[in-house]
């Protein structure tokens, strides 16, 4: 018990102390763990907080500008250390050009609702080729193309998630050319999510002949697809057809219910009104001098206490 009350947490190393942090809230490691002492904020500073970043949640109810600043602001820190991003409502092209230029180590990228392109997907993908696990579900604006880029460049992707929202669809004929995009480029698949795409039998046997390492696979709401004698020979798969019952995880992510994000509410009222000095924030700490100026006197700035 001694031992326990003596111990220095200030003292931990910094890839220690990002493993416990990683733990937290968005809101609690940028705005209250840079207070606690100097050691804990100079992790926050640096990468070891930010090799995994999910702010899919906060992302989801922001505006674009601030979705791109927050982007900004985290990919900094990484330090072109990240792994993992999972991050919703990207605004534009070069939200991805970014993630791209810093995603060298990146292994799992999840960027529902995004307002990117075909053509920025198809300049980037050479490099996001260390992605394993990739998320495009209700992007409207990329198609076939986007998806072979990524299958020619991303040769060990292994889960791939393009769930598409019914009523965003409903101005197109067909999508059968991303199905046999999956089908030619993407051999080393294992779990596919393709709900609500308007594709037919035919194109779902390509994928099932073309991915001999399917292990799962999702075409909830692909109304063309017909289930028959024709797909007995792929018993393996576990495969969730097109008339199964719409799943929780669909209903988060798609477009009928957000319910699920209404416990990020508190992170939304607290950094949105901070959020443009919380840029600036990180800048001045790195230039304090701590031999001419307290310590406190820069953690503690009036904005974060509520002081008028």
């Amino acid at each position: 018990m001694e031992d326990c009350d003596s111990r220095r947490w200030d003292e931990l190393f910094p890839d220690a102390l990002g493993l416990i942090f990683k733990n937290l809230s968005l809101q609690e490691i940028l705005l209250v763990i840079p207070r606690v002492c100097k050691s804990w904020r100079k992790t926050v500073l640096g990468p070891y907080c930010w090799q995994e970043i999910d702010i899919m949640d906060w992302s989801l109810l922001r505006d674009p500008d601030s979705v791109n600043k927050m982007l900004q602001l985290l990919i900094s820190r990484s330090s072109g250390y990240l792994s993992k991003l999972c991050i919703s409502c990207l605004p534009n092209d070069s939200s991805l050009s970014l993630i791209a230029e810093h995603g060298k180590a990146l292994h799992t990228l999840r960027v529902p609702r995004s307002e990117i392109t075909n053509s920025i997907v198809e300049q980037v993908a050479e490099r996001l080729s260390a992605v394993t696990f990739l998320d495009l579900s209700f992007c409207k604006n990329i198609g076939a193309p986007a998806l072979e880029a990524i299958g020619k460049h991303c040769a060990n992707l292994t889960g791939l998630r393009r769930v598409m929202c019914p009523f965003e669809a409903i101005d197109r004929s067909s999508q059968d050319d991303e199905a046999l995009a999956v089908a030619s480029t993407m051999h080393k698949l294992k779990q596919l999510e393709i709900a609500y795409l308007l594709i037919n039998t035919e194109s779902v046997l390509k994928i099932l002949e073309n991915c001999p390492e399917l292990e799962y696979l999702d075409v909830q709401g692909c109304w063309n697809v017909i289930l028959d004698e024709k797909f007995k020979k792929f018993s393996k798969v576990k495969l969730v057809g097109p008339l199964e019952e719409f799943s929780e995880t669909i209903r988060w992510d798609g477009c009928s219910d957000s319910s699920g994000y209404l416990t990020w509410d508190f992170v939304v009222d607290e950094i949105d009104d901070q959020f443009q000095m919380l840029e600036f924030w990180g800048e001045d700490y790195r230039s304090v001098d701590d031999e001419e100026h307290s310590f406190e006197e820069h953690v503690y700035p009036d904005w974060l206490d509520g002081s008028p």
